[in-house]
Order: C-alpha cells, then structure tokens, then sequence
C-alpha cells in the first residue's frame, strides 16, 4: 500500500484496551480526568494574561476575548471527544489521524504535538523560574544573582517532576489532585477578595475605538488587510488567539485514554468538564480584574497584583505568587505526561525509535521515554530563549484541532460501524465550525510564528522520510499490527 494512503486499521489502535493484555495500566477515573484538564489548564495565566490582553489589545473587550477563545476550544472539546471515544488510545490527535487520514498526516500530527507539548514544558518551566524568584523577592528574600537563582529552580522543577512522571503515575495523581485544590483556592480568593473592589465604571463599553498602530502589520490577517490595529474587533479576536494558549490542555486528557477506566465514557465526560470549569474561572477572574482598575491604568508586567495593590489588598500579591507558582507546577506535570503517552504510541507503531515505547516493569510507566523528555525540555529551558517562542505552541495545537475537527466530519463517513461513545451534536455543523474557529484563531497569529512552524514541519518531514517511513509497523505487512504494537517488551 502507498505510504500516503496507508491507515492504522481501528482494530490495531484499540486492541491494547479491549485485547487480553495492556501496554499501560489503567489510573484514572472520571473525577481524575477533571483534575488531570484543570491541572494543565490553569496556570499562572489566569493571573496576568486578562491584564496584559485589555492593556495593550482589547481593553474591556477582553471579557468578549476570553468568551470567544472559549467557545472556540469547546467547539474543539466535542470534537476530541468523540474520537477519544471512538479510538480510545494514548496517541490523542496523532492516533485519531493514523486512523482516519493516515501514516502521513498521523507523522505530521505527531510532530506538531511534539512541538507544542515539548516546547510547552520548556515554556512553562521558565516561567515558574521567573515567577519562583520574584515571590522570593516580594517575600524579602534576595538573591545575589538572580538569573542563576533562576536557571537552578528550572531545572529543579523539571528534574523533580520528571522524576515523578517517570517513577509513579499513581504519586504524580495524588501530587496534581493536592496541588489543583490548592490553586483553586488562591483563585477562589482573587475572585472573592476583588468583587468588592470592581467598580462597574471601569467596564465603559465593551467595544473600545479600533486603534491603527504605526507598527508593520504582525498577524497573518494583518498582512491580508495590509494595517496593524488595537482594540475594537481586530483587538478583541487578537487577544482571543494568545488567550488560547490559556485554555490549551484539554486536549492531553485524551492522552489518558489507554490509561482510563471506562474511557469511551469517561474521557469525554472529563474533557468537557475541565474545560467548562476552566472557562468560567478565566472569565470571573477577567471580569474582576477589569473591573478593578481602568484598562488604561494596568500594570502589564504584574496586572493583577498591581490591582490588589492599589486597592488596598496587598497581601493578596502573595497569594497570587503562591497560586501562579501552583498553577505552572501543574501545567509542567501533566505536559510531560501528555508528551510521554504521544512519544510512547509513536515508536510503539515504529516511526521513531521502538525502543522509546518500552514499559519499565518495575515502575509500569514509560520511564524511559519520559526521561528523554525531561532532558530535552531542561535544555530548551536552560539554553533557548523559549519565552519568545510562546506562540509556536498555540499553533502546534490548532494545528492539531483542525485535523480533529475534520477527522469527526470524514470518520462518520469512512467508518460509520465504529462504536461510539460521546457523538458532536448537529454534526456535521458542529465540526465545520470548529475548524472555522481554529482556522480564524490561527490567521490572527503572527506571520514570524507561521514562518518557524513551517520550518519544523519541514523538517519533521524530512526525518519522517529518513526513518519514519521505513520503520513503520505498516510498513511490515507480515507482521500482524496488533500484535507487533503489544509486543513482549511492553508485558509486566
């Protein structure tokens, strides 16, 4: 069969749950899987990015923004969660692709996740660097050199949480189940402790006078229309793209399939929940932080701090610290973990090294791919000024939500006999405005942003071609699939 039409069989991507035996051991239930989804999903964003996106694109609009991204990730949410239910395996969006499209497309999926889990964790873990050494600041410790103080907590964290992914999935639960709690309680505060301070005046009009800046247009969109732009409507669905990055993770909950009770069911449930709650928490924060302190008075650096500041509550500065500190913690976890199942189902089906799929027998997880992870991102962290490269993630990941939104509309043709457990409502309505959401989010990203992912895919096809191709498990005709996946390696 030609490469660009060969397509892992259903049967091959489910086997491993419904066969006699399991590469992964099953961890999570329902209640798990809604920890799991908040856990990556709330971060320290929830602290800054309403500020930094009223200040400086949609002023009180941002409300609007945040509403938008999340309808939009919702759209996405039912999409995943009926493939998810249909092919409940840890590959996420890559494996739903190697199904539906197939090996070609499933690689360029792959390699679009692996860019934005992978530069996520190193993302991220700067920033919990950044963050750690400033609440030590506002907390009267100084540090003599702060740059290196910070470098040494980045690699800290992610020494200490890929330990835990690698060595125990059941105390890296527990640990994400303690640490969620904790940071919706210090959110719980900001949103008690600041309603009594929102004035009603600081919302104006939601729709702020359109802006046109003097700055060469940035945006794909822009470069269209040929004018940069704040504020009014081209601000509003601006900030609705970075405030994606915000919401991203619910995705990696479908990474949790092969590892979840009842997960035909259970997954979708978990996504959809997670997500639903994370949006009304973005959205109640916006609000209180809008309402707190005019658009045109916030601090961009630290908005709500500064707010709390100014209205008298300093002391709330250190429950955000602690709350921002918490939040990345989590996000770090559980993208390692999502970084491990996607890596993990990639060599099992051959189109990177097998050897990275194998199950440590004393530990029954993945350690060794997760290990690679972990070293991979500290040198991103440490070495690349990853800071900068934000938005590469966010789309690495519409990249992905498109695909997922098109695999629901072209599943339901190819494959109508495949049992479902979640279906997308008005579909196909629903998918195609999924992939009409995320397209529209993506053209709002920056052409610099469009230019280095173009490189990557480049590139990932390119090792694809060296190696992937010719490894492939399908590839090897002879070889049954689904017995070559589950191989002897993977028993306990």
């Amino acid at each position: 069969m030609s490469t660009i039409l060969r397509r892992l069989p259903p049967s091959a991507a489910t086997g491993l749950r419904t066969g006699a035996r399991h590469s992964l051991a099953e961890l999570y239930r329902p209640a798990d899987l809604v920890v799991l989804g908040l856990g990556v999903m709330i971060g320290a964003g929830v602290f800054s990015v309403a500020g930094r996106q009223a200040a400086t694109a949609a002023g009180p609009g941002v409300i609007l923004s945040f509403m938008i991204a999340g309808i939009a990730c919702l759209l996405a949410c039912l999409c995943y969660a009926e493939l998810s239910s249909t092919i409940p395996a840890s590959g996420s969006a890559y494996t739903f692709t190697y199904v539906i499209f197939g090996e070609v497309w499933a690689w360029v999926i792959g390699w679009a996740l692996i860019l934005e889990l992978q530069l996520a964790a190193a993302v991220v873990a700067r920033a919990w660097g950044e963050i750690a050494v400033g609440a030590l600041a506002h907390a009267g410790v100084r540090l003599p050199a702060p740059g290196l103080a910070a470098d040494l907590l980045v690699l800290a964290i992610l020494v200490l949480l890929t330990g835990v992914v690698a060595l125990s999935a059941r105390v890296g639960l527990r640990a994400l189940w303690v640490m969620v709690a904790a940071k919706l309680l210090a959110i719980g505060a900001v949103i008690v402790v600041g309603l009594p301070h929102v004035d009603a005046r600081n919302f104006g009009e939601f729709h702020v006078p359109p802006k046109t800046l003097s700055s060469a247009p940035a945006t794909l969109l822009e470069v269209v229309v040929g004018e940069s732009h704040a504020f009014g409507w081209f601000g509003i669905f601006s900030a609705a793209s970075a405030i994606a990055f915000a919401y991203i993770g619910f995705d990696i909950v479908a990474t949790a399939a092969e590892e979840t009770v009842n997960a035909p069911r259970a997954v979708p449930k978990g996504m959809i929940r997670s997500l639903v709650v994370a949006t009304v928490l973005y959205v109640a924060v916006a609000l209180v932080m809008v309402g707190m302190v005019p658009y045109t008075k916030i601090s961009v650096d630290a908005p709500l701090a500064s707010a709390f500041r100014a209205a008298g509550v300093g002391w709330m500065a250190h429950v955000i610290d602690v709350g921002a500190l918490l939040g990345l913690t989590t996000v770090i976890l559980v993208l390692i973990v999502g970084q491990t199942r996607v890596l993990f189902s990639m060599a099992r089906d051959g189109l990177i090294p097998r050897g990275l799929a194998s199950v440590s027998r004393r530990y029954h997880t993945p350690s060794r791919v997760t290990l690679v992870i972990g070293g991979i991102a500290i040198v991103l962290a440490e070495f690349v000024p990853v800071l900068t490269l934000q938005e590469l993630v966010v789309l690495g990941t519409l990249f992905a939500f498109a695909f997922v939104a098109a695999g629901v509309i072209v599943g339901r043709r190819r494959m109508p006999h495949l049992e479902r457990g979640f279906r997308v409502p008005l579909s196909p309505l629903l998918p195609a405005l999924s992939l009409v959401a995320t397209l529209w989010l993506m053209v709002n990203l920056r052409v610099l942003t469009w230019l280095w992912f173009v490189l990557w895919m480049v590139f990932g096809l390119a090792v694809y071609l060296a190696y992937g191709r010719r490894h492939s498990l399908l590839a090897r005709p002879a070889e049954p699939v689904a017995a070559a996946r589950s191989g002897g390696r993977h028993r306990r």
